[in-house]
């Protein structure tokens, strides 16, 4: 598997890693709440800063599911 970090990967493949990740049930995201994301915002939105090279997946993640816990 290759790496996924910000450093191994062009911004274009970034945008490939997060629509095959997020769309792996073969539907868009938007208005489904399968993932449990009720109420978290546009999932696209969420990881933005990884796509434009500012923040790894893993840490946004982890911001994420702080949130989540809090609620």
């Amino acid at each position: 598997m290759k790496s996924i970090l910000i450093k191994d990967t062009t911004r274009e493949e970034r945008i490939q890693i997060v629509k095959q990740s997020l769309y792996a049930c073969g539907t868009e995201c938007e208005f489904c709440s399968g993932c449990d994301n009720k109420g978290g915002g546009n999932i696209d939105k969420i990881y933005e800063p990884y796509i434009n090279g500012e923040k790894e997946i893993a840490e946004i993640n982890r911001e994420y599911n702080s949130k989540r816990l809090i609620k």
